[in-house]
């Protein structure tokens, strides 16, 4: 292979490189997997942001070249999916996120709720990704991608007697709410929707925007810019619930089992 000079390497391939080029010049790394490969890959897009991500630059995170990567992940969309698919996952391994409903659906979908949200501010600049690729499967919506999860949502609210028609209608509803509020507070603290987003405007000088002709704005400044994004993820959650209480009842004093829109 035809060695580039320092001049000619990619510049972001050169700052991902310093840090490992040391340690690989004495150990090659053993133990590659897909695995390892996906947590590299979320952790490179933690700490560079999506746009940054190729092979190339994965591979020498790891130490290694990117031809070894293709062993185990075909390709970047190949990446992509084994990335989402290990961030939802991750739900299994939270103690408070609950398989089985042994209190009550509420408590159920609030668990969940916050494990999700959990997961969207762990992973800020990865959770767009849970929200835009391709499901699995074409019933299942983001960002309850799993569908051991969907399964467990849907048993878990028949069985307090919601009828098939009200569990979907409430599953729409529930992840209607989490794609939309988990975005939004994402977006908030500088994750990337789209690869063509970018962060526009100088922060000082947005701090120092004139805001005479807007009485309103300036009044409330103060109350606008402050981070209250948990108390709000939690009445839009309980209103929610509440909501679905109101579904149930609906099926549950229905012949057919039909709900109201929500």
């Amino acid at each position: 292979m035809e060695k580039t000079s320092d001049d000619e390497r990619d510049p972001d391939l050169v700052a991902v490189t310093e840090g490992t080029e040391a340690a690989t010049e004495l150990t090659r790394p053993s133990g590659l997997d897909r695995d390892r490969i996906l947590q590299a890959a979320i952790g490179f897009i933690d700490e560079h942001g999506l746009a940054a991500l190729t092979m190339r630059r994965l591979g020498a995170a790891l130490g290694v070249e990117a031809m070894a990567l293709y062993r185990y992940v075909p390709g970047r969309e190949d990446l992509l999916d084994g990335v989402v698919d290990t961030v939802v996952e991750s739900l299994f391994d939270d103690d408070d996120v609950h398989l089985e409903h042994a209190i009550g659906w509420q408590d159920h979908l609030m668990r969940l709720a916050h494990g999700v949200r959990r997961i969207a501010l762990a992973h800020p600049a990865v959770f767009p990704l849970v929200a835009s690729r391709p499901p699995a499967a074409p019933w299942v919506r983001p960002p309850l991608r799993s569908l051991r999860m969907v399964e467990s949502f849907l048993r878990t609210l028949c069985d307090s007697g919601f009828s098939d028609q009200a569990a979907v209608a409430a599953y729409r509803a529930y992840s209607s709410f989490l794609l939309g509020h988990l975005l939004l507070e994402v977006t908030q603290i500088g994750a990337q929707v789209s690869l063509l987003d970018q962060p526009e405007g100088d922060a000082e000088a947005q701090r120092a925007t004139d805001l005479t002709d807007y009485p309103a704005l300036m009044r409330t400044e103060p109350l606008l810019s402050q981070d209250k994004s948990a108390a709000e993820f939690e009445d839009a959650l309980e209103n929610l619930l509440d909501r679905l209480e109101r579904v149930l009842h609906e099926a549950k004093n229905s012949d057919d089992g039909s709900v109201l829109d929500l």
